[in-house]
């Protein structure tokens, strides 16, 4: 299965349970890491978990591995990584703190 097929899975997936401000970075050529990072907002620590829980699920469903999930039991910010796709689902407030689109959209971090 391609990047942009598990990226679609997991944009599907967080439009399932109304994810906000989707955005898909494509960090191909900044981090040998991994190729797409998608950011999305949750309105609530439910919300968030809900989203993530969403995404695990449909990668499961679809047999695309699951490296980890970190941040469940806050729910302020959750991590889904998938190896080649990295999940982040935050809070409104948390995701203007650390801004990760302007992070790595288009420049290597220092």
């Amino acid at each position: 299965m391609s990047i942009e097929e598990i990226a679609k899975i997991a944009v599907n997936a967080l439009e399932d349970v109304k994810g906000e401000n989707i955005v898909v970075l494509d960090t191909e050529e900044l981090s040998p890491l991994f190729s797409r990072m998608i950011v999305c907002t949750g309105n609530s620590n439910r919300q968030v978990k809900a989203l993530a829980n969403n995404v695990t699920e449909e990668f499961k469903k679809n047999q695309i591995e699951i490296v980890g999930v970190e941040g469940e039991q806050g729910g302020e910010w959750v991590l889904v990584d998938s190896g080649d796709l990295v999940v982040h689902i935050m809070l409104p407030q948390v995701r203007a703190y650390y801004d990760l689109e302007s992070l790595w959209n288009g420049q290597r971090p220092e």
